[in-house]
């Protein structure tokens, strides 16, 4: 197997809030690179709710090795974000200079900013931070663009396709439909790979 992965380990974490599909989309990675031989580890962490907490996955891919599901601090490569400020809490830990940034920019305030006990920073500010703490970062509405397939949680198989766009990981559609063709019914499996296309699209 020829390593084409830009680090070895690559680290990865893949964020967001419980009810984004954030599980399924760090399987689904998982799995595509499992497929073609590489190592890989999974560490997950999930706030005080199933849905509305923060999800957090850790992935470590390597040819050669398998490591430790949690990643040291300051040491991803590439951060996931299904929710901004999701990117935000990832960051403070586990960033550095070198770091890179898919983020979807459809806010999901928590319980405690509806009820106005705490309040969401502007869009416009969180957007400067996670550019301040990322050396590349690359903003798209995934949330906005899986309505148009009828459902938002179609916005995880987006950021899995924006991530193939990256060229850090190799993640061909062929691979892609392998994989998720074994995790959801067949009917589902074309409006997946349609997501997975504009996504990588958005990239």
């Amino acid at each position: 197997m020829e390593n084409t992965l830009r680090c070895d380990p690559y680290n990865l974490i893949i964020t967001g809030v419980g009810g984004q599909g954030n599980v399924l989309a760090s399987r689904v990675v998982g799995d595509m690179m499992i497929h073609q031989g590489y190592r890989v580890t999974i560490g997950e962490t999930f706030g005080a709710s199933q849905r509305g907490g923060s999800v957090m996955s850790h992935l470590r891919i390597s040819a050669r090795n398998g490591f430790s599901p949690q990643m040291p601090e300051g040491k991803a490569h590439m951060v996931v974000a299904l929710e901004p400020m999701e990117a935000i809490r990832v960051l403070a830990v586990y960033g550095n200079p070198k770091v890179k940034v898919l983020c979807n920019t459809r806010p999901i305030q928590s319980v405690g900013v509806i009820c106005g006990d705490q309040i969401y920073p502007e869009l416009k500010q969180i957007i400067q931070w996670i550019e301040s703490l990322s050396e590349d970062v690359r903003f798209f509405d995934t949330t906005k663009e899986a309505l148009n397939l009828g459902s938002p949680i179609f916005g995880n198989i987006m950021a899995v396709g924006a991530l193939s766009a990256t060229g850090d990981l190799p993640m061909s559609l062929k691979v892609f439909e392998k994989v998720i063709s074994k995790k959801i019914p067949a009917g589902k499996v074309e409006t997946n790979l349609k997501a997975y296309q504009i996504g990588k699209g958005l990239v």
